[in-house]
């Protein structure tokens, strides 16, 4: 069965929050992995689900007009300025859904910097004795993502700058996969559409198929804006 390569498409942080669980809860070939690539309609940042709204608040730039959205998955702060943001959904399962998240970690960051390799940028994962190791300083950033490298994150080998961050969701459909990179940590030299085919395809070797580019799916546009709006709301941006 192939990784289903699904088109670009921009949106505000709601509507990507939105859509990305809708590919985990609604998508019409349920048994079959996905993956997309998707931009953002402006400055954007989202943070993950157990964070609390204060902290997140206190980190955010100030005096800027942001696109602000609790993820469904974990993980720190996310500024969607200047990345590279992608979403993979392993069905219920499926070998990888059914390992410890640092193993499903692992396994997606090592096919991303095995793309990053064949365009020329040193990438490696993060080895968990090195993260053992950060300074106080850095573990107090720990809620902003790139600021500190976690174990199996995607580092530059020769400074360990932190490229590429990813937070994860389990339920009964599946596994939920957002992930990040850091353009101007990778470098000015990377294709990114090239770099885009080969992160498909290293993602198909490691899930034993191959990639296969696919329409949109037609999901119900009620439940799309009955969602976006769900993740619009105050209710949901400050239940923590």
């Amino acid at each position: 069965m192939a990784l289903e390569i699904l088109p670009l498409r921009t949106g505000g942080a709601a509507e990507n929050m939105a859509l990305d669980f809708l590919l985990l809860q609604r998508y019409p070939r349920a048994a079959t992995p996905r993956f997309r690539h998707y931009g953002w309609r402006g400055p954007a940042f989202t943070f993950g689900y157990a964070q609390k709204i204060a902290a997140v608040r206190l980190a955010l730039p100030a005096g800027m007009t942001l696109d602000v959205c609790r993820r469904p998955t974990g993980g720190g702060i996310v500024d969607h300025r200047h990345d590279w943001t992608y979403t993979l959904v392993i069905p219920r399962g499926h070998p990888l859904e059914e390992v410890p998240a640092t193993q499903s970690y692992r396994a997606v960051h090592a096919a991303l910097a095995a793309a990053l390799r064949a365009q020329g940028v040193p990438a490696q994962l993060q080895p968990a004795a090195e993260v053992a190791a950060a300074s106080p300083a850095s573990a107090a950033n720990a809620g902003v993502c790139f600021q500190r490298a976690e174990t199996h994150d995607v580092v530059r080998e020769n400074d360990g700058t932190k490229i590429a961050g990813a937070a994860q969701k389990r339920n009964k459909r599946g596994l939920l996969f957002q992930g990040s990179i850091w353009r101007p940590a990778a470098g000015p030299a990377v294709d990114w559409e090239k770099f885009h085919d080969d992160f498909a395809a290293q993602l198909a070797a490691m899930l034993g198929t191959t990639a296969e580019p696919v329409p949109w799916p037609e999901f119900n546009e009620d439940e799309v804006n009955g969602l976006t709006e769900q993740y619009s709301a105050p209710e949901w941006l400050e239940s923590r």
